[in-house]
């Protein structure tokens, strides 16, 4: 009996080894090498069930001859909504047929409820597999029953192995298919138990295959480990088209979308629902959730206006600043980068000539939000001035802009976007970097252009 090939590879970077040592040479990271198996040794060069190709093919990424790239079709990928426009917006539009779209997120975030929600829908309009590997039929029964939902053309299976799974499919042929989860499915050419790095990596990559090649739009369930980031090998995101993320603390009923891997679509797009008794449903204004309604301004408090994929979303900062009682004094920030915090309490200290190394310093984004882009920069140096002097800024004002090093005022792209959607929420003054200056006046919004941090903090 012939030996079985095998070979060792990162779980950060995805890299593949021909024998096991304890630092990736790729990524640099320490004990992230783990063996898996490369065919069976008893399937054979051919590689068994992994090598058959699929019948109903629909146009997927292989092709079977070299055309020119000036030859290659023009038109626009056809795509079909999913009846939720706020996961639309994510994915770019709707869904691409032969697509493969990762969904993640912690055990009770709705990644079950939002895809159960969505194949009822489109169990109406076209042929739909839901199959789950962790649930039984009456669990998922159950719960469509609860949440009301038209489950009278969904097909169902109940199925771990993936390659009965495709025969099935096969069969049916639908249009889209749901995998829960992929960290259940196995490959019989593997040896090792599921949700292993080889198993994972073989099932997805058979499954995504099997959608290429007949056009079938797969939904695969992925589970995070404890820092938030996807369980398995990294290269699971490399094989698949959309790597969404659907987060939610489990003391807030509101659950928000990311994508931060699409190939249809914007990166980091965010789409926002409200957990209900009858299932997850989309909130179309999502700056609405985020803006506190105190009826009396406070200190530390003011609002800005960030770029979420392909629109601008308005979201409350907050900051603390009291005396520090410890040598080395605090710097905490939620929903934001702590380092950059350090950073600006620095160009605060050198252009704005406020000292805050004797004091500690906490920054929050109210509702959960995390900001990844720079535009926050200026807003939270007002909050952390209004909170060390004690002085509420405004209710009706709202900032953005990006500061630098030497105190200057950068500004953000879509600047006139973000402030034409402060003036549509009853907002009427405005600091703003003064390249990000409306040429023409908004109706009801006066805007303060400034260049450095000075003129922002002259003009409170």
């Amino acid at each position: 009996m012939a030996k079985a090939k095998t070979a060792f590879v990162c779980n950060d970077c995805g890299a593949d080894h021909s024998k096991w040592q304890g630092q990736c040479s790729a990524c640099g990271a320490w004990n992230t090498l783990t063996e898996i198996r490369l065919s069976s040794a008893t399937s054979g060069s051919g590689g068994g069930a992994r090598n058959a190709r699929f019948d109903g093919y629909a146009g997927g990424a292989s092709q079977e001859k070299v055309i020119s790239l000036a030859d290659v079709d023009l038109a626009e990928v056809p795509r079909f909504g999913t009846g939720t426009s706020e996961l639309d917006r994510v994915l770019g539009g709707g869904l691409v047929p032969g697509s493969a779209i990762l969904i993640g997120g912690h055990p009770g975030a709705g990644k079950s409820t939002l895809l159960l929600q969505i194949m009822c829908y489109l169990s109406a309009q076209m042929p739909a597999l839901y199959i789950t590997g962790e649930e039984s039929l009456q669990q998922v029964a159950m719960r469509a029953h609860r949440l009301g939902l038209q489950a009278d053309q969904l097909k169902m299976l109940s199925e771990t192995s993936v390659e009965k799974i495709c025969d099935i499919a096969q069969q049916h042929q639908p249009k889209v298919m749901v995998i829960d989860s992929i960290q259940v499915m196995h490959v019989a050419d593997v040896s090792s138990a599921p949700g292993s790095v080889s198993q994972v990596r073989e099932s997805a990559a058979f499954l995504t295959r099997f959608a290429k090649q007949t056009g079938t739009v797969l939904f695969l369930v992925g589970h995070v480990t404890k820092d938030g980031s996807l369980a398995g090998p990294k290269v699971l995101e490399h094989m698949i088209d959309c790597s969404l993320q659907l987060e939610g603390s489990s003391d807030s009923r509101f659950r928000t979308l990311r994508s931060h891997k699409n190939r249809f679509g914007a990166v980091n797009e965010l789409g926002v629902f409200a957990m209900l008794e009858n299932g997850l449903k989309e909130v179309r204004n999502p700056s609405s959730i985020f803006l506190s309604q105190a009826e009396q301004p406070s200190p530390g408090s003011v609002v800005m206006v960030v770029w979420e994929g392909t629109r601008p979303l308005l979201v409350e900062i907050q900051a603390l600043v009291d005396q520090s009682h410890m040598n080395n004094p605090r710097r905490v920030a939620v929903g934001l980068e702590g380092n950059r915090l350090a950073m600006l309490l620095a160009v605060l200290h050198r252009h704005g000539g406020l000292h805050t190394g004797d004091q500690d310093v906490f920054v929050n984004v109210v509702g959960g939000v995390k900001v990844l882009e720079t535009s926050a920069d200026l807003a939270l140096l007002l909050a952390v001035v209004s909170s060390f002097r004690d002085n509420a800024l405004p209710q009706d004002l709202m900032t953005f802009g990006e500061v630098g090093l030497s105190g200057e005022i950068r500004p953000v792209p879509n600047g006139q976007e973000r402030i034409r959607e402060a003036a549509k929420h009853g907002f009427r003054r405005a600091i703003v970097p003064k390249a990000n200056a409306p040429k023409e006046p908004i109706t009801g919004m006066e805007v303060v252009a400034v260049n450095t941090l000075s003129e922002a903090l002259d003009a409170l």
